[in-house]
């Protein structure tokens, strides 16, 4: 059975989280501060969460330090990020520690499950075969079977879901991709969802792969329409 760990200090949100994510068939634990949650989501082995909900705003330690000690402890969970604030800042700071995708306070559960569902699906799909297995553009290299990103032949630290969209616009060889394909196929939510987390992953990638994020060679936003990736 799928275990998710939910660190969620309000008593009433951690139980109707858990108790949706049972009725989907979701082991749910609940962990009511960030000490407990860091405890619990570091656990080795079998005992080890799938998926860990994480509260940005919790007691002992806040989310974002819980979440910094989890990915410098190689917990490779995707982390899907609770926020109250709608800050994008907030939002930002979170993916760049490495949490996989986030939802505002206040959210619909149907919604949360989604994305809870999508990000379980893409971790255990991988990656297709077929693919090429190296990428070159710029001072770039993508290693699509090693999943490593390297610049000027440093290491460049990307979030799973950074690599994805990558990889994603990579395979399409300047072909332009919609927000929705890329929501489609990187997250696996629904055309209905709406979100900026394609916008806010694109200018992550910007900043680590661009000379100038503010005037991209390579990843190029097509108005109106989506992104295409030039060489």
């Amino acid at each position: 059975m799928t275990r998710v760990l939910v660190v969620e200090d309000h008593a009433d949100l951690a139980y109707g989280l858990r108790n949706n994510l049972e009725i989907e068939g979701y082991e749910v634990e609940v962990a009511g501060d960030g000490e407990e949650g860091l405890r619990r989501g570091r656990r080795p082995g079998d005992g080890a969460p799938d998926l860990i909900v994480l509260d940005l705003m919790l007691p002992k330690l806040d989310g974002f330090r819980v979440l910094r000690e989890l990915r410098r402890a190689r917990v490779d969970a995707p982390i899907l990020v609770l926020t109250a604030r709608g800050e994008e800042a907030d939002v930002v700071r979170a993916l760049r520690l490495g949490a996989d995708d986030y939802v505002t306070k206040p959210f619909g559960i149907l919604e949360l499950l989604a994305r809870v569902e999508a990000l379980l699906r893409r971790t255990r799909a991988g990656q297709d075969g077929g693919e090429p297995r190296r990428h070159s553009f710029g001072d770039v290299e993508v290693d699509i079977a090693a999943r490593r990103v390297r610049r000027r032949g440093q290491a460049v630290p990307l979030t799973p879901k950074e690599f994805d969209l990558l990889v994603a616009l990579l395979r399409r060889q300047g072909a332009v991709a919609s927000r929705i394909e890329l929501i489609q196929e990187v997250w696996g939510y629904p055309a209905s969802v709406v979100t900026r987390t394609v916008d806010t992953h694109i200018a992550e990638l910007r900043r680590k792969l661009e000379d100038d994020p503010s005037a991209p060679v390579h990843i190029m936003t097509v108005p109106r329409i989506g992104y295409r990736f030039d060489h």
